[in-house]
This record gives structure tokens, C-alpha cells and sequence, in this order.
């Protein structure tokens, strides 16, 4: 008994020992065990490409032989990392993750993950690395994570995420990177981030957060990096944000603060980044900012910021590789300094006010972007281009909107091999293009329209194979495009619209078959409009060949462009019907072809393009009946006036119902036997009578020298060539005005000398009159001193309000007025008219009168004799001219003349025309011209040579009254 007493306590610890080791693997084993069914649970929610997990499903293997796993060096080998980054894997993340207890680092980013975050992550107590980012989990951040404290590492960006930043997560002792960018999260910013004293790097740009920047209190937080970009802060800056003393990358771009920037902000020594583009911040600059050593990077850019930039900026930030001032109020010259910051990569400096000459910045080596639009910068002899040949690094040039003048250097063509970018649009830049320009054979964006560039293109242009937009847009070039265009193959958008660029289109255009815009609108291009152009499939955007002289019919290639979305071919001299493959542009959007001599019917299949939303037809020579359905039911986008022998089925304002036409053309029908037999009778009618009139207008012509006679027949013109004539109406070519309307120079293709062109305002009450009683009066008077009409035009505008105007013969030396009081012209200059001269213009306008009064068919009163009416060639013949106001008299033989002509309504210029008292007028009353002699020999106007002549004006007036 004795024996057994001893030996029984040793005989229990052995027991226990022997158990606990026996028991031990049987614990290892159920903790991996555990690892794996927890790491099965969570892959039998999600699914992924075939292959990336099979290791998971080998049995053969153990947990930390799988794809993605790994696992503890020492025993037990329990799961520490799990690894599944852009594996293609879609679905949730299930919660029984959370049984991997000794899981350090949780990476499963840039996959498709969705549902929500589970809060059960926040028990692994192990955890200090979790990236989430760049899938698409929904729902809040759970509070539970900042729990953990452990946790160093978060990064949940690029997702779906929204609610507020939890507090618990702010206040985490051990956290030192946050990164929530690319979410959906609102609520304000916690106070707890901006005073923490583990957080190093917080990145929370482009969600939704709102409110103000949270006060600092701590003493030197040992935040490192602040990203707040792209939300809804608003409010002022803190000047305590100068507390983070550590900072090194302050970024606030594109929020909503206000104010002025504090200058704590130029104090912190470790700055070297900081960005505070797109705000609503005012004032000036703080002097700190500006001196400081530590900066790289600074972007004040799109703000209301004033001031000038500081004379020593090049020499205070010698770091600076990047300087962003862009769109704020800066004024003053570029500081000369700031070529001498060497560092500097990249300088944009555009939408500002500041002035003088570019500077030379060919000291900058490094130099790749330089932005200096939108000032009012100057190029002087253009000698800061040569500097700029220094910049071998040099990828974009911008100097759009400025006040570049003279003529761009051929050194030009000496810029870096690496330049993409040289736009030089909106300038007042003249001369040439440099040849040169084809040195540069990286570039990919050439725009130098809207300045006052002459010349021809370049062929040289062919050599930048690189080009994908090219504008050479409002200029005033001439020429003709080169064939080396062609050889643009990357080009996507070509602008050449709006210049003085002739012949014909290349063919070879239609080798850039990467097309989206092609403009050759307002131009002198002629001939037939290549079948090539229509080859390019990839005009997508536009093709505007409008207001140009083509001719030939609309190639049916047409059908090729099923991508477009805008033509325009209106304008120009375009014939035949449209093809049926133009309905093969299914997406065509606008389509204008007006103001051409196309024919035929209106093609049935313009109902069935969907897209389309203008459709202009005007002015053309289409018939027969307008369809109905599709972009026809829309008035206001369809536009079909000035084609006469269009109809329509349904009532519509301006053009006739197809019913009136159809009874026409039957009664036309019926009438086709009558006319067989009349035509040829009427025909040998009408030769008599021919003969007779011939005979009888020669021995007219014998009997009255006076009566001229035209060389051709009068030949009416449309609307479309009055403006092109007239340089659509430039004011350059406007040369006089009147009660009725204007006179513009031109010149047209009929008449080979200038003519004069005098275009009605018919809104002007009596225009309309004034154009008949013009009309009726020249058409029957001929005479070597009035003025000779040689055509007219009686149309409609391009708003289809009427339009009326006459061409005249051009007199260079103008009229009797200009002569004899040039002080009422602007820069005036008196001209002096001899003794001689005045005779002759004198005996001039009186045998005019006479022709008028005496020797017309009809005698004819012009009514408004005065010296703004006396027209002088260059030998100074005058003519007399202006006869809106002119009247026929009748007379025995002429009485049955409509009454429209008579002269119970006198009008006329004061001073020139007799007494009002007069009701009775007789051919004589031309002759009261005394005060126009009197102009004329005295220089003086009405009612100044009143005085002068008064006692012989009384006299004659008393004659008249008695007589």
C-alpha cells in the first residue's frame, strides 16, 4: 500500500504527459484541416477561368501547395498569405475567410469580386495587409476593420463602395496606409485622420465627400501623402494643414474651395508636391510658394488667382519639373528667370493675361510641354523658335490665341524629332508655309488655321506620316492641294475649309483611309468630286465639300460612307439624280446637297434613314411628288423651296398639290393633237413677223443714233451668283447706298469687265416699286449717256425671302458727288473737275434729258436729277442713272398705258425736283435742273446755292405756276 501511495503521483504526470503527446498531431491536424475547408467554403462561392484553381481540388496536395497559398515556415504550417490577383475570379468574398486565424495578407485585387466587404474580416486579429481594389464590391466599409490592431495596410480603392469613412478606421493606432479612392463614399472627412499618429498615406480622391478640411491639432502629424482629389470639398483651406510638417504630396485638385491660399502652406520644408488645380481660389500667390527649394510639382491652375509671376521664379524653384498656372488673371511678362530653372519639363502658362514677347527658353534641356496659349504673348522677329531647336526633348508646342504676327521662320523645321503637338490656331500670323515644316516627322497635330496665311500647302507636308489631325482652316491660301497628301495614311481629320484653295480634289485623298473629317468647304475647287473620297469607309464625323464649284453628278460610291453622320455638298454645280446607294448611309444625320442643278424625283428611300434630322433640297431642278413618312413629316427639318415642279399629296404652304399638276398635264394631253397643227403654222407666223420687225428696227436705228443696241441677250443670274460675285456681300466691295437698297462692286462670269451691282432692300416701303419702275424704264430707253443695264435677278435668299437686284456697267471714277463734295466722304480728298470737263458733263446729262423728254417711244421724267445720280466713267462721260423714281407721260399715243405710271405722287431729292405744288407734270419738268447746274459750277450744295440762285429759281417757279 505504501508502494502504490508513492508511485501514484509520478504514475498521473506521466499520464497527462503521455496524453498531451499523443494529442498534439491530432491538433496540427485539425488546424490545417480547418485552413482548408475554410479556403474550400470560399471558393465554392466564386468562379474563375478554368485551370487557375486546380491545384485546389488535387487532394494529393497539401493547403500550402495550392495556388496562392502561403503558409508559415515553422510548424504548424498554418495559411499566412493568401494571393489571388487578377486571376479573372468573379463573385463574393465569403465570410468563412475569417477562419484562416493566423492570415496575415489578404490580396484578391483587380478581379471582379462583388457583394460586400464582410465584417467577419475584421476578427483576423493576425491581419495587417488587406487589398480589396479594383473590383466591384458594394455596400459600407465595415467598422470592424479599424478594430484590428494589426492592421497596417488598407486598400479597398476602385470599386463601388459608398456610406461614410468609419471612425473606428480613422482612430486605428496601427494603421499607416488608407487608400479608399475610386469609390462612392460621402459624409464628411473624419476628424480623427488629419491628427492621427500612425497614418502616413491617405488617399481618398474621386468619391463624394463633402464639407471642409478638418482643423490639424496635433503637433506634426506624420502624414506623408494627401490625396483628397476629385470630391465635394468646400470651404477654405486650413492654414493649419502647414502642421503636417512631414508632407511631402499635397494633392486638392478639382474641389470646391475658396479663398486664398495660407502661406503655411510655403513653409513646409519637405513639400515637393502640390496640386490645387480646379477651385475657386482668389487673390494673389502667397511670396512662400514661390520660394520654395523642395517643390517639384506645382498646379494652381483653373482658379480666379491675380498678380504677376515673380522676376526671380526661375532662381527660387531650381526643382521645379513641373509649373501649372493656367486659366487664372496672371498678367505681366513672362518672368526672363524662368529659363533659367533647368529642371523644368513642363510649363503651362495658357489663359492668362500676360503680355510681351516669348521668351527664349532654349537653356531648358529637359523641356517637353510648353502651353502659352490664350495670352496676349508677341513673337517679335519669331527668333524665340531658333531657341527652342535647343529643346531636343521637346514633345507639345501650343501658342494658340495670341498675337503672333509676320511670317513663321524656316528654322521652324529645326524642332525636336520628338515634337507631336504644334498648334499655332488663332493667331494673325501671314506669309508662307515653311517648306521646312515637313522636317517635323513626329507630329500628329498640326493646326494653324484662323490666321492670315498665304501661299500654297507644301508638298513637303506629304513627308509627316505621322499627322493624324491636320487644319490649315480660315487662312487665305491659294493653290492647289498636293497630291503628297495622300500620303497622310494616319490621318483622321483634314480642315483645309474657308481658304482660296483651287482645282481640282485629289484623287489621292483617298489613300488616307483613316478619314473621320474631311473639309474642303469655301473654297475654288472645280471638276468632277473624286470617286475615292467616297471609298473611305471611316468618315464617321463629317464631309463638307460645300461652296465650291464641283461639277458632275454625286458618285454612287456614296453608298461606301455607312459610318457618316454629316454631308455637305450644297453650293456648287452638281447635276443628275441622287443615287440610290446614298441610302446606304443608315446613320446619316444631316444631309445638305441644296443650291446645286440636281434633277429627277426625290429618291423614296431619304424616309426610311432613321437618323437623319436636317435634310436641305433647296434650289435645285427636282420634280415630281415630295415623298411622305420619315424625316418628311418634320417640317422644320426638311428645306425643299426652289424646286418649281415639286408637288405634294398633302396641303403645304408654298407648294402646289400634285392633283392642280396632274389636271394640267391632261389638259396639256388633250391639247397635243391642236398643237401639232398650230405650232408649225405659228412658227412661219412668227419668221414673217421676225423679218418685218428686223426691217422695221433698222430703219429705226437709222433714223435715231441715239437708240443702242445690246450684244447679246440679257441673261438673268440667281441669287448664288450675285453673292459669290460680290464676295458674299464682303463689305470691301460695298460701294454706295441708297433709299432702296445698296451698291456692291463684282465681277461675273457672263460680263468680263467689274460691274455694278444694286441689291434692293425690299423691306424698305417702295423698293419693290422702285425695282419695276427701274426695269420698265431701262427696257425702253437706250441711250450713250444713261447708264447700261446688263442683267437681273428677281430670286429668293438663302432664308427663301425674296431677293432683287440689277447689274450695271461699272463706272471706276463714281459718281458727280464724289467730285464735287468729297468732304462728306471719309478720308475724302477733293478732285478737282476743269472748266472742260464740267462743260461736257454737263451737255451730257442735258442730252440725256433731251433723249428722255423727246426722242423716246414714251417720253420718260426721271424725277430725281441730282448729282449722286451722274455716274462717270473712266474718260469722265457721265451717265445718268437711278430710275426707281422715273415716270412715263402719257400721250395720245401711249394713253392706254397702266396708270401705275402716273404722277399724282411726286417723289424725289429735295432740291432737285420742282415745286410740290405742281399736279399737272409735263415732259419739261426735267429741264427744272438749274440748281444741279448751279452744283455743278459752283461747288456748292442745296440749300446753299439757294442763296445764290434764289432770284432765278423764284422766276422760274413763277412760269411754271403761271404756265
Amino acid at each position: 500500500m505504501a508502494f502504490s501511495a508513492v508511485l501514484c503521483p509520478g504514475f498521473v504526470w506521466f499520464l497527462y504527459l503521455f496524453t498531451f503527446l499523443c494529442s498534439l498531431p491530432l491538433a496540427i491536424c485539425n488546424e490545417t484541416e480547418n485552413d482548408r475547408q475554410a479556403l474550400l467554403c470560399f471558393k465554392s462561392r466564386f468562379s474563375g477561368p478554368a485551370g487557375v484553381l486546380a491545384s485546389w481540388s488535387n487532394t494529393s496536395l497539401e493547403v500550402c501547395d495550392w495556388h496562392g497559398i502561403t503558409c508559415s515556415t515553422v510548424s504548424p504550417h498554418r495559411v499566412i498569405e493568401l494571393h489571388l490577383e487578377s486571376e479573372g475570379i468573379s463573385g463574393p468574398i465569403a465570410p468563412c475567410l475569417a477562419n484562416l486565424t493566423s492570415l496575415a495578407r489578404l490580396h484578391l485585387s483587380n478581379n471582379s469580386f462583388n457583394g460586400g466587404i464582410p465584417s467577419e474580416l475584421g476578427l483576423l486579429s493576425q491581419l495587417h495587409d488587406l487589398n480589396l481594389s479594383m473590383n466591384t464590391l458594394e455596400g459600407n466599409i465595415p467598422p470592424s476593420l479599424g478594430s484590428s490592431r494589426s492592421l497596417t495596410y488598407v486598400d479597398l480603392g476602385v470599386n463601388a463602395l459608398t456610406g461614410v469613412i468609419p471612425e473606428s478606421l480613422a482612430n486605428s493606432s496601427s494603421l499607416q496606409v488608407l487608400w479608399l479612392m475610386s469609390n462612392r463614399l460621402s459624409g464628411k472627412l473624419p476628424k480623427a485622420l488629419f491628427n492621427t499618429s500612425s497614418l502616413l498615406d491617405i488617399s481618398l480622391q474621386k468619391n463624394n465627400l463633402v464639407g471642409s478640411i478638418p482643423v490639424v491639432t496635433a503637433t506634426s502629424p506624420p502624414i506623408q501623402y494627401l490625396d483628397l482629389r476629385y470630391n465635394h470639398i468646400s470651404g477654405k483651406i486650413p492654414s493649419s494643414l502647414g502642421n503636417l510638417s512631414s508632407l511631402i504630396e499635397l494633392r486638392l485638385t478639382e474641389n470646391n474651395l475658396v479663398g486664398r491660399i495660407p502661406d503655411s502652406l510655403g513653409h513646409i520644408s519637405t513639400l515637393e508636391i502640390l496640386t490645387l488645380n480646379v477651385n475657386n481660389l482668389s487673390g494673389t500667390v502667397p511670396p512662400s510658394l514661390f520660394n520654395m527649394s523642395s517643390l517639384t510639382f506645382l498646379g494652381v491652375a483653373n482658379n480666379s488667382l491675380v498678380g504677376r509671376l515673380p522676376s526671380n521664379i526661375g532662381y527660387t524653384l531650381p526643382r521645379i519639373q513641373a509649373l501649372v498656372l493656367s486659366t487664372n488673371m496672371f498678367d505681366g511678362p513672362i518672368p526672363a528667370s524662368l529659363p533659367k530653372a533647368y529642371n523644368l519639363r513642363q510649363l503651362y502658362l495658357y489663359n492668362n493675361s500676360l503680355t510681351g514677347l516669348i521668351p527664349f527658353f532654349g537653356s531648358l534641356p529637359n523641356l517637353e510641354e510648353l502651353d502659352l496659349s490664350y495670352n496676349k504673348l508677341e513673337a517679335g522677329n519669331w527668333e524665340f523658335v531658333s531657341s527652342l531647336t535647343n529643346c531636343t526633348r521637346l514633345t507639345m508646342l501650343m501658342l494658340v490665341g495670341n498675337n503672333l504676327q509676320g511670317e513663321m521662320p524656316s528654322s521652324i523645321g529645326n524642332l525636336s524629332d520628338s515634337l507631336e503637338w504644334l498648334w499655332l490656331r488663332e493667331n494673325q500670323i501671314s506669309g508662307p508655309i515653311p517648306p521646312e515644316i515637313g522636317n517635323l516627322k513626329s507630329l500628329s497635330r498640326l493646326y494653324m488655321d484662323y490666321n492670315l496665311i498665304t501661299g500654297n500647302i507644301p508638298p513637303t507636308i506629304g513627308n509627316l506620316h505621322s499627322l493624324v489631325h491636320l487644319s490649315f482652316a480660315q487662312n487665305r491660301l491659294s493653290g492647289q492641294i498636293p497630291d503628297t497628301i495622300g500620303n497622310l495614311v494616319q490621318l483622321k481629320s483634314l480642315k483645309l475649309d474657308r481658304n482660296n484653295i483651287s482645282g481640282r480634289i485629289p484623287e489621292s485623298i483617298g489613300r488616307c483611309t483613316q478619314l473621320q473629317i474631311l473639309n474642303l468647304a469655301h473654297n475654288s475647287l472645280d471638276g468632277n468630286i473624286p470617286s475615292e473620297i467616297f471609298k473611305i469607309s471611316s468618315l464617321s464625323e463629317e464631309l463638307d465639300l460645300s461652296h465650291n464649284y464641283l461639277s458632275g453628278g454625286v458618285p454612287v460610291e456614296v453608298g461606301n460612307l455607312i459610318n457618316v453622320n454629316k454631308i455637305s455638298i450644297s453650293d456648287n454645280r452638281l447635276s443628275g439624280n441622287i443615287p440610290s446607294t446614298l441610302g446606304q448611309c443608315v446613320v446619316l444625320e444631316y444631309l445638305d446637297i441644296s443650291h446645286n442643278n440636281l434633277s429627277g424625283k426625290i429618291p423614296q428611300f431619304l424616309t426610311s434613314l432613321s437618323s437623319l434630322q436636317n435634310l436641305n433640297l433647296s434650289f435645285n431642278n427636282f420634280d415630281g411628288a415630295v415623298p411622305t413618312g420619315g424625316i418628311f413629316y418634320n417640317a422644320s427639318g426638311v428645306s425643299i423651296e426652289g424646286n418649281d415642279d415639286l408637288c405634294t399629296s398633302i396641303p403645304t404652304g408654298g407648294i402646289p398639290l400634285c392633283s392642280t399638276l396632274v389636271e394640267k398635264k391632261g389638259k396639256q394631253n388633250s391639247s397635243a393633237l391642236v398643237l401639232r397643227i398650230a405650232v408649225p403654222t405659228v412658227a412661219v407666223v412668227i419668221l414673217i413677223l421676225s423679218c418685218l420687225a428686223t426691217i422695221y428696227w433698222r430703219k429705226r436705228m437709222q433714223e435715231n443714233p441715239h437708240l443702242q443696241e445690246f450684244d447679246e441677250h440679257m441673261k438673268k443670274i440667281s441669287y448664288e451668283d450675285i453673292v459669290r460675285s460680290t464676295n458674299r456681300f464682303s463689305p470691301a466691295n460695298l460701294i454706295g447706298s441708297g433709299s432702296f437698297g445698296v451698291v456692291y462692286k463684282g465681277s461675273l462670269k457672263l460680263q468680263k469687265d467689274q460691274v455694278a451691282i444694286k441689291i434692293f432692300n425690299l423691306n424698305n416701303y417702295g423698293a419693290n416699286r422702285s425695282f419695276i419702275a427701274e426695269c420698265e424704264a431701262l427696257r425702253n430707253v437706250r441711250h450713250r449717256n444713261l447708264v447700261k443695264i446688263i442683267t437681273s435677278c428677281s430670286s429668293v435668299d438663302s432664308t427663301g425671302a425674296d431677293f432683287k437686284a440689277l447689274v450695271f456697267q461699272y463706272m471706276p471714277n463714281g459718281n458727280l458727288e464724289m467730285w464735287l463734295h468729297p468732304e462728306d466722304l471719309e478720308h475724302g480728298e477733293r478732285h478737282i473737275l476743269t472748266l472742260r470737263q464740267r462743260i461736257n458733263i454737263g451737255l451730257d446729262v442735258a442730252f440725256a434729258l433731251d433723249y428722255l423728254h423727246n426722242q423716246c417711244a414714251s417720253p420718260l421724267i426721271h424725277c430725281d436729277l441730282k448729282p449722286s445720280n451722274i455716274l462717270l466713267d473712266l474718260d469722265m462721260v457721265a451717265y445718268v442713272t437711278d430710275f426707281g423714281l422715273s415716270r412715263f407721260v402719257f400721250t395720245a399715243s401711249n394713253a392706254y398705258k397702266d396708270s401705275s405710271t402716273s404722277l399724282a405722287c411726286l417723289k424725289g431729292s429735295i432740291g432737285y425736283i420742282p415745286p410740290g405744288e405742281i399736279k399737272h407734270i409735263l415732259s419739261m419738268l426735267d429741264c427744272w435742273f438749274s440748281l444741279f447746274f448751279t452744283e455743278l459750277y459752283n461747288y456748292c450744295r442745296f440749300p446753299n446755292c439757294v442763296c445764290k440762285c434764289k432770284c432765278r429759281v423764284w422766276h422760274e417757279r413763277r412760269d411754271i405756276n403761271q404756265g
